[in-house]
């Protein structure tokens, strides 16, 4: 008679090689996303370099979020790396920098104790929940939000731009959006990975809904690789109404 413990070690052999194979997959994963991750900000071949001008049918440039300052800033330098809200004039305040995870903390505090009745953005982008969190408490303040013409607003800053109760963009700023990563994990199957994602983007459509902006904004983005950005022309601004100013 097998007593106990050599009745379970046929079990233990085969738990052992379960979690060998999925060490060793997870190991494939990683070091695949790893390449990718390592070329990043990698550059989209035929996609001509941000300065260059745009036209409808011509709308897909590089995407570098490594951008100078705004103009009127109190920043040398390149972008921050961080969002920062600093008072303009004329009853104005910018936000710049990149969207890091955790800004919204911080950020939402700030808006809603300025006096600034317009919020001016100039932002490559980044965390997509942050950046929600942000535009929801933009609109909570009742405040507007605008572009000015060497201002950019990238990626997930749009999210940011949809909050103002209104929105403008000035002849010559960019609004632009592309593919997001929402929550990815490379040791998480391919199916959760799609979960998220979907789950990500039924947020940002619900987010927009709410702020009056046509949930059909995303749609280029959608085939644009986050290594290029879509920049949107002034009548995609307006017939989304992601401009309404």
């Amino acid at each position: 008679m097998m007593n106990d413990q050599e009745k379970l070690r046929p079990i233990r052999r085969m738990l052992t090689g379960v979690l060998a194979f999925q060490l060793v997959l997870a190991g494939f994963l990683f070091l695949g996303d790893m390449g990718r991750d390592f070329s990043w900000p990698s550059r989209d071949p035929s996609a001509p370099g941000f300065d260059q001008p745009v036209r409808p049918g011509d709308q897909r440039r590089e995407y570098d979020p490594r951008l100078p300052t705004a103009p009127g800033t109190q920043i040398d330098g390149p972008m921050p790396e961080r969002l920062v809200l600093q008072p303009l004039d004329d009853g104005r305040a910018l936000l710049t920098g990149k969207i890091g995870a955790g800004d919204a903390d911080r950020i939402v505090t700030q808006i809603t104790a300025s006096e600034a009745e317009e919020i001016v953005l100039h932002s490559p982008g980044g965390n997509v929940a942050d950046a929600l969190e942000v535009g929801r408490a933009i609109r909570t303040a009742g405040k507007r939000t605008a572009l000015r013409a060497s201002d950019v607003c990238l990626s997930a800053c749009p999210y940011m731009l949809a909050g103002g109760t209104e929105r403008t963009v000035a002849e010559g700023g960019r609004v632009g959006v592309h593919q997001h990563y929402f929550g990815e994990n490379t040791f998480l199957p391919a199916f959760m990975a799609v979960r998220d994602i979907q789950r990500g983007q039924a947020e940002v459509m619900r987010h927009l809904d709410e702020m009056g902006v046509d949930p059909m904004v995303l749609v280029p983005g959608l085939s644009t690789p986050p290594e290029a950005i879509y920049i949107l022309t002034p009548e995609e601004l307006s017939e989304t109404r992601l401009a309404n100013g």
